[in-house]
C-alpha cells in the first residue's frame, strides 16, 4: 500500500527525472519545452511544500501523543 507521501515522492522524482531528460538533449529548449519546466519546477515546490507540511503534522501528532 502506497502512503500519501510515498506517492508524493515519486512523483517529485518522476518530475525530477523529466527536468533531467530534458536537459541531456542536445539541442536547445524550445518554448514549449521551457515552459513544460517551469511548470514542472513549480509543481515539484508545491509537492515538497506539501510533504513538509505532512511533515510537520506529524511530529506535532507525535508530540501530542507523548505530551
Amino acid at each position: 500500500m502506497t502512503t500519501p507521501a510515498s506517492a508524493i515522492k515519486d512523483e517529485v522524482h518522476a518530475l525530477i527525472e523529466s527536468h533531467i531528460n530534458t536537459f541531456r538533449q542536445p539541442s536547445p529548449l524550445t518554448s514549449s519545452q521551457l515552459h513544460d519546466h517551469h511548470r514542472r519546477a513549480e509543481k515539484i515546490r508545491t509537492l515538497c511544500q506539501e510533504l513538509d507540511r505532512m511533515s510537520t503534522r506529524d511530529v506535532v501528532e507525535r508530540l501530542e501523543r507523548v505530551a
